[in-house]
C-alpha cells in the first residue's frame, strides 16, 4: 500500500483532476499535476504543477521521480507517457485498458466481443466504406473515432446523400456511422476495479443531455430494478475484461422496447458520477485514490436520492451567476471548478440537490436551473 504523505501524480488538469486532487489530499496525500496550462482547475489546487506537455520528457521524469503512482483524469493521454511512467512507478489506469476506450472503433468491437448489444454501426475507415452497407444505417450519427467528446467530432445523417459531406467535414478520419436508435432514456454506471481484482459498483444514474452535452444525472435511475442491474453487471463486466485497474463509467441506451444497449466506455472518473461525492458514502474520487494506492475501498452506497446539474458558461452571459438561487435549498451542494474564462458550453461546475424522494429533488434542481437561465436571459 501507499500510505497518506505519499506523492500522487496526476496527468490533466481539468475538473476531474481537480476533484480527484481534492479528494487525495483529504486523505493526507499530495498530489503533482502535470498539464501544458498555467491556470488549470487541477494545477491551482495542488500541491506542485508541473506546467508541460503530456510527452514532454522532462516533465514525465519530474512525476516518475517524486510520485508513488500516477493516474490519469482524461481518455487521451498518449500511451507512450503512461507506458514511460509504468517503468518507475503504479500507473492507473494502464495504457492498454485505455487504448480501447479511445478509439471508438475498437470500442465497439470490444463490448460486442463480450456479449453486449451496441447500436448497429459500420467503421467507416475512408471514403470507400460509404459505398456499400450503409443503407439501413440511415438516419445515423457519423463519429469520429477518436478524440471526440460533449457532442464534439459528431454530425447527424438524415440521408444518404450527406453522408459523403460529412466524412469530409470530419477531415475524412476513420469514423464510426451508427444508426440513429428510438431511445427511451440514457444510463451509465461508475465502477471501480482493484489491483487485488475487486470490484465495486455505484448507483446507476439516468442521464439527461443537452447539445450532446450531459445536463442532469437523476440518482437512483427511475428504471425496473433488473434493468439497473443489468446495467451494472455489464458495466463490471467491461472493467474485469479490460483487466482495467481504477475507475471507470459505461454510458448505455435504453431503447423503446426496452433493450440495454452498450454506448461507451469513459477510462476515468465520469461527469454523471459527480453525484456521488455528496450522495455516497465514497465518492468516485475518493475511489480512484484508494485504487491507485492499493487502499480497500470504501462504501459506495447512497446517502439519499440526488440530482446533479452541470452548469455551462452561458450562465455568466450576464456577469457571476446569482448563487443564492441554488444555495436556498438547503440539501444543495455547489461545486464550481476556478475556470478563468466563461465560454456557451463550457463547465464551468455543477450542483447537487438530494432529498427524500428523487421526485423532490428533480423539482428543486429543475427549480433553480430556472431561476439561473432566468437571470442569464438564457431560453431552455
Amino acid at each position: 500500500m501507499i500510505e497518506p504523505g505519499a506523492f500522487l501524480g496526476l496527468l490533466g488538469g481539468g475538473q476531474l483532476g481537480r476533484m480527484f486532487t481534492m479528494a487525495a489530499q483529504s486523505m493526507g496525500y499530495r498530489v503533482m499535476v502535470l498539464d501544458p496550462g498555467t491556470n488549470s482547475p487541477a494545477g491551482s489546487v495542488a500541491d506542485e504543477h508541473v506546467a508541460a506537455d503530456y510527452l514532454d520528457p522532462q516533465g514525465l521524469q519530474r512525476l516518475a521521480a517524486r510520485c508513488a503512482a500516477v493516474t490519469t483524469e482524461f481518455e487521451n493521454v498518449p500511451a507512450e507517457s503512461l507506458k514511460f511512467l509504468a517503468r518507475h512507478c503504479r500507473v492507473s489506469p494502464a495504457a492498454d485498458s485505455v487504448a480501447v476506450a479511445q478509439d471508438r472503433i475498437r470500442e465497439k468491437r470490444f463490448l460486442a466481443s463480450i456479449g453486449l448489444e451496441v447500436a448497429p454501426y459500420k467503421a467507416i475507415e475512408s471514403a470507400a466504406d460509404l459505398t456499400t452497407g450503409v443503407d439501413h444505417l440511415v438516419p445515423g450519427i457519423l463519429k469520429r473515432s477518436r478524440l471526440g467528446y460533449d457532442g464534439k467530432g459528431q454530425m447527424r445523417v438524415e440521408r444518404i446523400e450527406q453522408l459523403g459531406p460529412a466524412f469530409a467535414q470530419l477531415n475524412a478520419e476513420p469514423c464510426v456511422l451508427e444508426q440513429r436508435l428510438p431511445l427511451r432514456l440514457e444510463l451509465s454506471c461508475v465502477v471501480a476495479r482493484g489491483f487485488d481484482n475487486r470490484m465495486i459498483a455505484w448507483p446507476v444514474a439516468e442521464n439527461q443531455h443537452a447539445g450532446g452535452i450531459l445536463d442532469v444525472s437523476i440518482v437512483p435511475a427511475r428504471v425496473p430494478p433488473a434493468l439497473a442491474a443489468a446495467a451494472r453487471d455489464a458495466a463490471l463486466s467491461v472493467a474485469s475484461r479490460l483487466d482495467y485497474r481504477g475507475v471507470l463509467c459505461v454510458e448505455f441506451f435504453v431503447l423503446e422496447d426496452g433493450r440495454l444497449l452498450a454506448n461507451e466506455i469513459a477510462p476515468r472518473p465520469h461527469n454523471s458520477g459527480h453525484y456521488s461525492i455528496d450522495a455516497c458514502i465514497t465518492s468516485q474520487f475518493e475511489q480512484q485514490a484508494r485504487v491507485l494506492c492499493g487502499m480497500p475501498f470504501g462504501d459506495t452506497g447512497l446517502h439519499s436520492p440526488a440530482v446533479m446539474v452541470n452548469i455551462l458558461g452561458e450562465l455568466w452571459a450576464r456577469g457571476e451567476p446569482r448563487w443564492e438561487h441554488v444555495l436556498c435549498i438547503p440539501r444543495a451542494k455547489l461545486h464550481l471548478y476556478g475556470k478563468h474564462e466563461a465560454r456557451a458550453g463550457r463547465k464551468m461546475g455543477h450542483y447537487t440537490v438530494l432529498a427524500d424522494t428523487v421526485e423532490v429533488a428533480l423539482r428543486e434542481a429543475m427549480s433553480a436551473r430556472e431561476s439561473l437561465r432566468i437571470d442569464a436571459g438564457v431560453h431552455a
